[in-house]
């Protein structure tokens, strides 16, 4: 991985943690689907103006049953159960547990696509559960009904992501960064603008809450797409795969900063826990990886 791609890794997994911290302000007085809608909708908008001002003509056309089905799976209920959850749950535990999102994809791929399943990756699978039990069950909010269904809407969530990747990998092909996003993100804010009208906010946001949709709108949606795509583009899926390991880290420290979270033993033990299990099911830590390191002429 080059410097530029290295920088590009840590500033996505820098945008999608905060989005997390952007999401916790503004979701009550926004209300969760009307917020996603707006986040859809603009970053959609965002990149149209884009397209135009670059002078790119988007591949759409032939494509919308696909982008409304991605649109769905990829934006849509993903992004609305986050929202909804974090009415309940703290951002910190929101990022740890959607963290888990590899986890997800590594089986719905090995069904979807017919990837091998090895011993490492179910383990690291199993190793998962476990560590979102630790996160859950280690954080200082008393285990209710209400965090119990949050915790299932993000894990929701993240098994939504997993099936957008495989659709996408399986139906989208020779279509450039652009339009995938475009397309994908148009197709969400149609899908949520019906449902946007019964979760109309009932007064003014306040500032803090009209900075944040902005923020998640223009930073962590409309350029954090443009630099997924980038990585997925010229490092490979692998590679930018990796931003799950910075994403949680980056949700933590934002929210103890910035929103003044706590971060218990707990919550670090799980984070940790849930960390070795993307890793595992990445391929990231492995025993074949560390023997290639420890005898790099054995493994060239």
């Amino acid at each position: 991985m080059s410097l530029l791609q290295l920088a590009a890794l840590v500033a996505l997994g820098a945008m999608w943690g905060v989005s997390y911290i952007f999401i916790r302000i503004a979701v009550e007085p926004m209300g969760p689907i009307f917020l996603m809608f707006a986040r859809v909708a603009l970053s959609g908008l965002i990149l149209l103006v884009y397209a135009r001002w670059r002078g790119q003509r988007l591949n759409l056309r032939g494509h919308w049953r696909k982008f409304l089905l991605l649109g769905l799976l990829g934006s849509a209920l993903p992004f609305s159960l986050i929202a909804w959850a974090e009415l309940t749950v703290t951002a910190s535990m929101a990022a740890i547990l959607m963290s888990t999102t590899p986890l997800f994809t590594t089986l719905v791929a090995a069904v979807g696509l017919g990837e091998k399943l090895t011993l490492a990756k179910l383990f690291g699978a199993a190793l998962g559960i476990f560590g979102v039990a630790i996160t859950v069950g280690g954080g200082e909010m008393i285990l209710s009904v209400e965090v119990v269904a949050a915790t299932l809407a993000l894990l929701g969530a993240t098994l939504s992501y997993a099936l957008g990747g495989v659709f996408a990998k399986r139906a989208f092909t020779g279509l450039d960064q652009l339009s995938m996003s475009s397309g994908q993100l148009i197709a969400a804010s149609f899908i949520l603008a019906p449902l946007s009208l019964a979760d109309l906010p009932h007064e003014a946001p306040p500032t803090e809450a009209i900075w944040a949709t902005l923020g998640l709108v223009v930073i962590c949606t409309a350029l954090a797409y443009q630099l997924y795509y980038y990585l997925i583009i010229s490092a490979g899926p692998t590679q930018a795969l990796t931003v799950t390991l910075l994403i949680p880290v980056f949700g933590v420290v934002f929210g103890a900063v910035l929103l003044q979270e706590s971060i218990s033993p707990g919550i670090v033990i799980g984070l940790l826990v849930v960390l070795l299990s993307v890793g595992l099911v990445t391929g990231l830590i492995s025993p074949k990886r560390s023997r290639a390191m420890q005898n790099p002429s054995r493994a060239a």
